[in-house]
């Protein structure tokens, strides 16, 4: 469990059964108590007001209350943003028996979060959401598993809502282990509406639904001094040509060489990119075929840095060399199965 977490708890009771989660919560978890109760590992609230839920809030990505269902929904409910937002939230009883999400079940993670919870307290975890219930495929639960992108949080509330009428059409650029869809998806390529697991900017559907793996790495080199601006464009503008979602991206590969490049540095902290670094026998050990530059090779020591740089892990090249203003791009696919 990696969740950041916070506990809270309202009488002595409910502090028994918190610090029987602690085993179960990261090492960093927060657990608050009031003031009259409060001892190690609890901590009073300085002031438990609004500001202090909220800021609890803004922080975690869960919140447990053990205690009354009534106490926790009245101090979030005034920092609720939106689903695809907001951390997950579950209500414990103080005497442990029963483990309830009420607020982010699916992209938060809280129903997963309860039914985990529940077992090692021999409790019961109870599940409200309808695709859960009725054992069908809740698409953005599936998602948020996965770390894929939903390109449409509106409609992907549409395709749960006709999940649970019937099956919903779906296509994958992408295998699935074994050829087993679940209960709700149903193999298809048109109608009206549908869900593709892809990396590109497409709708077989009249209405399509995208759940974009994160699975492209970027490869970029760039001359000294290029600022991130120029880098910025021309990524853009290669993925927008190729169709590729710029939510496929999962991180900037590049050489050493390039480490203290403040335009680079920038560009993928705007992003929220990471930025991985290879020495240039690293780059010469990629596989395929590469666009080589005599000059590039003479200032960094391999042929070519931002198609090497895609492919050093492996997968397909998916942008060939693409070079504008002193920067260079390229991109690769890592291989991706999907498993439900």
């Amino acid at each position: 469990m990696k969740m950041k977490t916070i506990v809270f708890a309202y009488s002595r009771g409910g502090c028994e059964t918190a610090a029987r989660l602690l085993p179960l919560l990261p090492a960093d978890t927060a657990l608050y108590c009031p003031a009259r109760m409060a001892s190690p590992p609890f901590q009073a609230p300085e002031k438990p007001d609004e500001s202090f839920y909220g800021a609890c809030f803004a922080a975690a990505d869960a919140l447990i209350f053990v205690g009354a269902a009534g106490i926790a929904v009245r101090m979030i409910a005034p920092h609720l943003r939106h689903k695809s937002e907001d951390c997950a939230v579950l209500v414990i009883d103080e005497r442990g028996r029963f483990v309830i999400p009420i607020l982010s079940g699916h992209i938060g993670g809280a129903n997963a979060l309860a039914a985990e919870l529940a077992d090692a307290l021999g409790a019961t975890a109870v599940i409200t959401t309808a695709t859960d219930v009725n054992g069908r495929f809740s698409v953005d639960a599936w998602a948020a598993r996965q770390g894929y992108a939903i390109s449409d949080m509106e409609l992907a509330k549409r395709v749960s809502a006709a999940i649970l009428e019937g099956d919903v059409a779906f296509q994958s650029d992408f295998p699935v282990k074994n050829d087993i869809l679940p209960a709700g998806l149903a193999p298809g390529g048109s109608g009206a509406l549908g869900v593709a697991v892809t990396v590109e900017i497409k709708s077989p559907f009249a209405r399509t639904l995208r759940l974009i793996p994160r699975a492209v790495r970027l490869g970029v080199g760039c001359r000294r001094g290029a600022d991130s601006a120029a880098i910025r464009a021309l990524a853009e503008e290669a993925l927008s040509a190729y169709g590729i979602d710029k939510r496929a991206v999962k991180e900037v590969a590049t050489i050493d060489l390039k480490k203290d490049e403040p335009g680079l540095l920038s560009f993928c902290r705007v992003e929220g990119w990471p930025l991985r670094f290879y020495s240039a026998e690293e780059l010469r050990a990629a596989e395929g075929e590469f666009t080589a530059s005599a000059f590039v090779e003479s200032v960094t020591g391999v042929d070519n840095v931002c198609e090497r740089a895609a492919l050093r892990e492996g997968g397909r090249l998916l942008i060939p060399k693409q070079a504008k203003n002193g920067v260079t791009v390229a991109a690769a696919i890592e291989t991706v199965e999907l498993s439900f």
